[in-house]
């Protein structure tokens, strides 16, 4: 896997050299107090530091995303009393078969079609000790929106994880691979009807994938929505269209990570596979 992660990543630095049509890039940074951690708690306050790039071209667009979470004592460091951090890296390339082509492939609602490809990637210093790798590929329609965008993909994803710890125990038996399983993937951003506010979000629909990794646990269906109100605010400070942006959403994630959040036993997920995060959130586009 993690050939393949380094392929992925060659192939994706190789696209992203070709001149830009166009480019958006933003730090945000967003706080909330009811993030939730599998066998952990459901009240946990993190701040998240976020590095994101969008860009057109020839061939179609790229999506690059970075997190950096800190938490609080809530979800402990494995070596300190003090919050952990993770880092969570996505990157999705979609090809435009549109404009690869120069055929049209509307139908209905649909006003174009492509294939999207890329992974996820992460690390957390906690006791477990998240290593996740995943490799993503799929068709995607493009919905005819008047203003804005609204993506539907079916992606097929394969995921391995290499934590250090396997049910409180030491892991000794290296990367894990789970089943490969599908996901209906949404994401949109349009605007609301009143000026200057818009709503932008994404939506997961995973499939189960198999054992989990102590092999015993079988994975549940996961559902992570999140969704945001954003309010440029540019003007008040004298900057361009679109470059301050205020707001708030919510992110709803039910069996997190495949986790069965109504195992609430005393050694199971618990609560904490359930994940229903109020946030507030500012961003600064360059």
């Amino acid at each position: 896997m993690k050939k393949k992660i380094a392929l992925v990543a060659l192939a994706a630095a190789a696209v992203c050299a070709h001149a830009a049509d166009w480019s958006d890039t933003s730090i945000a940074y967003t706080t909330g107090n009811h993030y939730a951690e599998p066998f952990k708690s459901n009240s946990i306050a993190k701040n998240i530091y976020s590095l994101k790039n969008v860009s057109g071209d020839k061939y179609g667009q790229n999506f690059f995303n970075v997190d950096m979470l800190q938490s609080n004592s809530e979800d402990k460091g494995a070596s300190s009393p003090g919050g952990a951090q993770e880092v969570y890296a996505v990157y999705r390339r979609l090809f435009d078969l549109q404009k690869i082509t120069g055929k049209s492939y509307a139908f209905g609602p649909v006003k174009d079609v492509g294939v999207t490809a890329g992974f996820d990637w992460n690390t957390k210093n906690d006791a477990y000790g998240s290593k996740k790798r995943m490799l993503v590929a799929g068709p995607t329609l493009m919905i005819d929106v008047k203003q804005g965008f609204f993506d539907i993909s079916l992606l097929a994803l394969s995921e391995s994880n290499e934590p250090n710890q396997i049910g409180g125990n030491a892991n000794t038996t290296g990367r894990y691979h789970y089943k490969n399983h599908a996901d209906l993937s949404l994401a949109w951003g349009v605007p609301t009807g009143v000026t200057n506010l818009g709503f932008e979000g994404w939506a997961d629909f995973i499939a189960t994938k198999g054992k989990l990794e102590d092999t015993t646990s079988d994975s549940k269906m996961e559902t992570h929505i999140y969704a945001a109100l954003m309010y440029d605010v540019s003007s008040t400070v004298g900057a361009s269209k679109n470059t301050f942006k205020l707001g708030g959403g919510y992110e709803y994630w039910k069996n997190k990570f495949g986790n069965d959040a109504s195992n609430t036993t005393q050694f199971g997920p618990g609560t904490g596979a359930f994940a229903k995060t109020p946030f507030v959130k500012a961003e600064y586009h360059f």
